[in-house]
């Protein structure tokens, strides 16, 4: 039996929220070269390709729902943790929405 490819779809609003992230990053001095914030935000979307199909997902709260179903975590560092959500038809994944642990969304996560 053929193994079917992985398709990974990046919706509008996930790209102009890595967008935003990386002029943010930069612009409040987390990086100080724009570079570097884009290497950052590149090492999301790399970790997203790689492990979206094979990462155990979790099932979104009821709540937040509205940005996909299931959702990954992805630790950038000590401090942050990436909450990528995303919805699946078979091996179609659609990459919706993402914030961190620095934001109260989070707080219904009962992490």
């Amino acid at each position: 039996m053929e193994k079917q490819a992985v398709i990974i779809v990046f919706t509008e609003e996930f790209d102009e929220i890595a967008e935003e992230l990386m002029l943010a990053l930069y612009v409040q001095d987390y990086f100080g070269f724009i570079e570097d914030a884009k290497n950052y935000v590149d090492k999301i979307y790399a970790f997203i390709k790689r492990n979206i199909a094979i990462f155990p997902a979790r099932n979104t709260p009821d709540k937040h729902k509205h940005y996909g179903e299931k959702y990954l975590l992805y630790k950038a560092n000590a401090n942050t943790t990436w909450y990528i959500f995303f919805s699946q038809i078979e091996q179609v994944y659609f990459v919706q929405f993402i914030t961190n642990n620095h934001t109260n969304f989070v707080a219904d996560f009962n992490l």
